[in-house]
């Protein structure tokens, strides 16, 4: 059976620094992000609103359409997120139920 795979967009604050991600476990990697346990760009610019995540059911396709979105133009991610979440609220809540 395939792993689950998840992208997912960060932001510092509404149309501020967005990154896009990959991972099989959605929470844990998040919280990662959120306690800077890896350093890099997420710490550095403090990118850590959950902002948007797709569900897939296979990693690989994950791979594929994180890779796909990371070449879109900045408008498109805006567009893409504010279809879905408006008010750019925080999801990372939701994950934790």
């Amino acid at each position: 059976m395939p792993k689950r795979g998840y992208v997912y967009i960060l932001a510092s604050r509404r149309n501020g620094t967005l990154y896009i991600g990959v991972t099989s476990n959605l929470e844990r990697r998040v919280w990662e992000h959120r306690q800077g346990l890896h350093g890099g760009f997420t710490r550095r610019y403090a990118v850590h609103r959950l902002v948007y995540v797709e569900e897939h059911d296979d990693i690989q396709r994950a791979i594929v359409r994180e890779k796909q979105m990371k070449k879109w133009r900045r408008a498109w991610k805006l567009e893409l997120i504010e279809s879905l979440n408006p008010n750019w609220d925080d999801l990372f809540e939701q994950l934790r139920g």
